[in-house]
């Protein structure tokens, strides 16, 4: 007998039809022998409405608000399936993450587990009950109800498998696995048997939606083997994992595309030491995430200084740096967006060359101008217009996996 804990996410249980699926899926993985913990999103587009209806009130409504606002959208799912559960004869109990002993620390919106305490689950499942835990949800020291970001459902389930000793932690989306590219946008796009904690946390960072880039970091340190698989086609998804098997050949798993980026350009910062210190630091204290930096060579005693940020977090950098232009002697601060990221990930890059030599020419054959470059062992990024980033991929895609 094993221990199973299985996430679905909010198209998975966006109606009647879909909650009572997923209900037979778990019932199937119960009467199999397992002892099952379910981790639960907001149904449908649940949290896109509650944003929405929050902007009806206010354009700068409180983070702490929010999250209590927030939190009542996957209180909805875990009751409806716990029903459903019992309507088909499992006995099952819901949990809010609280309930569930997540304890998080004071960053509202953007919660980091702190600790996770499961007595409640282990006696839940003593009891011989499937255990529905909501996601995304935790409790801070000051007892206020937290949200641990987009994709934090997905957190929640591996940090519960890591907890718990799962066996596996299974995650069911809208499409059967893990993918070269987007299965939706790119037809011939493969499903890939497998894929490296490594290769996986890259293209989660990179803009690949299957999985939130937390849950693949917490399951790389504690070495929980995920599964991710669709809960609409039962079919064998994509195992992500310490090491895989080598594919000879396969020189990137896949290609990922970012539209939440821009461009920040400080221009004529001194060139000495301690500038960049200075304006990182700032951010950090802001927990605005700065991804690709770049530094001009310095010229007249200045430099320019440039980086990205989420493009949601644009208007914050910016209004934070003209603040503290003076800290660090920016003569001014330049925003752009309408620009993108495209990557390619893949550990055989290590040991090829001409990697960036060939996505350059993909590019270079499509009239796609490069505006940044980021590399890294298994990973090579491009900022590029918006407008050019679908070509990018297909082109990209093309010139490598056939």
């Amino acid at each position: 007998m094993g221990l199973i804990v299985q996430k679905f996410g909010g198209t998975s249980v966006r109606d009647r039809d879909r909650i009572f699926n997923v209900a037979r899926i778990v019932a199937n993985t119960r009467n199999a022998g397992n002892d099952v913990v379910v981790v639960v999103s907001a149904q449908g587009d649940t949290t896109d409405d509650l944003i929405q209806k929050a902007a009806e009130i206010t354009s700068d409504p409180s983070e702490r608000e929010m999250d209590m606002l927030l939190n009542s959208g996957e209180m909805i799912s875990i009751s409806l399936l716990a029903m459903a559960l019992m309507e088909i004869g499992v006995p099952a109990v819901s949990l809010t993450g609280w309930q569930a002993g997540f304890q998080t620390d004071r960053a509202y919106s953007k919660a980091r587990i702190k600790r996770l305490e499961c007595e409640r689950i282990e006696s839940e499942l003593a009891r011989n009950r499937v255990v529905v835990v909501a996601g995304f949800q935790g409790l801070n020291k000051m007892e206020d109800l937290t949200t641990l970001g987009r994709g934090g459902s997905d957190t929640s389930a591996v940090a519960i498998a890591a907890a718990l000793h799962a066996d596996r932690c299974q995650i069911f989306t809208d499409v059967e696995g893990v993918y070269t590219a987007d299965p939706r946008k790119l037809p011939n796009a493969r499903k890939l048997e497998e894929i490296t904690f490594d290769e996986m946390l890259e293209l989660a960072s990179l803009g690949a939606q299957v999985l939130n880039n937390r849950s693949v970091e917490l399951a790389k340190k504690y070495n929980v083997e995920l599964e991710v698989l669709s809960s609409l086609n039962p079919v064998p998804g994509t195992l992500v994992k310490e090491a895989t098997k080598a594919m000879e050949g396969m020189l990137i798993k896949g290609v990922a595309k970012d539209e939440d980026v821009a461009v920040v350009t400080l221009v004529g910062v001194p060139d000495v030491p301690g500038t960049s210190f200075k304006v990182f630091s700032l951010l950090a204290q802001k927990k605005i995430n700065v991804d690709i930096i770049l530094q001009s060579t310095g010229r007249d005693g200045n430099k320019d200084l440039i980086f990205t940020v989420p493009r949601s977090e644009a208007e914050n950098t910016r209004k934070l740096l003209d603040e503290n232009v003076s800290r660090f002697g920016g003569s001014e601060v330049e925003i752009k967006t309408g620009v993108a990221k495209v990557s390619i990930v893949g550990a055989g890059m290590q040991s090829h060359f001409g990697v960036a030599a060939k996505m350059f020419e993909a590019l270079s054959e499509n009239q796609i101008n490069i505006q940044m470059i980021s590399t890294s062992e298994i990973k090579i990024s491009v900022i590029i217009d918006q407008k050019d980033a679908d070509r990018a991929v297909n082109a990209i895609h093309a010139a490598f996996i056939h």
